[in-house]
């Protein structure tokens, strides 16, 4: 194997694996990569919070599998995966997934354990397979755990992704379970758990509820807001509530982005808005709640191609989400929670590219746009539309 000498080297990444990151031109760690490939190599627990599109996935599955390669691995012997991630939403589960079947070249087994897949066809696979990596959503990972067909007893490393969602109130109670679980059967390992949570979001709350597996982790962080201030432009396009529908199809006749993602808010019928836009020619999908897996995976897929040029999402569906090539992020609705700006702005501006977070609000919502440009020391540029193109208002 040919030797790829890389900044990678100098955080203790193996040639092997520099050599992967250089298939795919990365030779440079991101911050975040910097700040926790070490510790994490050192197998040593941390919480850290990272902006989204930040190289985050790989910062921390790299140094786990290299840690676990160091150590014999013998499938026969093995009762449960080293590596578990576990993950909110069944598109970021796939996605970490395919980053781990691309390290390691589809030479070991790696298991995608989530919910509306078949439950048996999933025990089978553990079963027979012996993964040494599984992806999953709490909700199926507790009852694989509960039904004894999930064993933690050869595990390494957890990791916790999107932590601070795992820890929200509709996910609580599965995590909390979990914890519990994973807790009592890795106590008496010969060796130490390593525990990883991380988000671009990550609260003293989050760590708090999972302090039974992060007792003592040190919390380290990067500059949440740099992505949003040097990557990513900021405007808001004024528009009455009942006009947002149309002020959003004059906004894309105008600007005709590459690749938009629409994030439209509990006030509205995603469903319906697919379907208004969709009149109009518009090419569209929609990733919403009630989606079957099979709707949503096509409807990802379309969009990541460019059959479709945008998609309508809700905040839930698209957390985490990570589709190359969006350059505009839309928000029909805007509430006074920095976080949720953060993970919507988040969706673009990824890998060094730059992009463009847009609001179309009411009066009520530009005002609560003026205080997130303070929290977050960004920068918003009022946009007029006129005559089917986008004009920067007269001063």
């Amino acid at each position: 194997m040919k030797h790829i000498v890389n900044n990678f080297s100098v955080l203790g990444i193996s040639p092997e694996f520099a050599e992967k990151l250089s298939g795919r031109r990365i030779t440079h760690p991101t911050t975040v990569q910097r700040l926790v490939m070490k510790p994490l190599l050192e197998e040593k627990s941390i919480i850290f919070r990272s902006a989204t599109g930040t190289g985050k996935t790989f910062a921390y599955l790299i140094p786990a599998l290299q840690r676990i390669f160091a150590a014999p691995i013998d499938a026969p012997s093995r009762f449960g995966p080293a590596l578990l991630v576990c993950a909110p939403t069944f598109e970021l589960c796939s996605q970490i997934k395919n980053e781990v079947d691309f390290l390691l070249d589809g030479k070991h087994h790696v298991s995608l354990l989530i919910g509306s897949t078949d439950l048996n066809r999933q025990v089978d696979t553990l079963k027979k397979n012996k993964p040494l990596v599984a992806v999953g959503n709490p909700g199926r990972l507790l009852l694989l755990a509960k039904m004894g067909k999930l064993n933690f007893r050869s595990l390494r490393f957890l990791v916790l992704d999107e932590a601070d969602r795992l820890t929200a109130k509709e996910s609580l109670g599965e995590m909390t379970e979990l914890v519990r679980i994973i807790t009592g059967k890795t106590r008496d390992l010969e060796w130490q758990l390593t525990v990883t949570a991380c988000s671009a979001t990550v609260s003293a709350r989050t760590a708090e509820i999972l302090h039974p597996l992060l007792d003592g982790a040190e919390l380290l962080e990067t500059d949440e807001q740099e992505i949003l201030r040097e990557r990513i432009e900021h405007w808001a396009i004024f528009s009455e509530d009942r006009r947002k529908t149309q002020t959003l199809v004059s906004f894309l006749a105008a600007v005709r982005p590459k690749k938009a993602l629409v994030f439209a808010g509990r006030s509205y019928d995603a469903g319906k808005l697919v379907a208004a836009m969709q009149k109009r020619h518009i090419a569209v999908v929609g990733l919403f709640g009630g989606m079957g897996k099979k709707d949503r995976k096509e409807a990802i897929d379309r969009f990541r191609s460019g059959k479709a040029t945008v998609l309508v999402s809700s905040d839930l569906a698209a957390r985490g989400l990570d589709i190359p090539g969006i350059s505009h992020v839309v928000a029909l609705d805007l509430s006074e929670n920095k976080d949720t700006y953060i993970h919507r702005a988040g969706r673009t501006g990824r890998a060094g590219k730059r992009g463009i977070m847009v609001c179309i609000g009411d009066e009520v919502e530009m005002r609560r746009l003026a205080i997130l440009e303070k929290k977050l020391g960004i920068v918003v540029h009022p946009k007029e539309l006129y005559g089917g193109r986008l004009y920067k208002p007269e001063e």
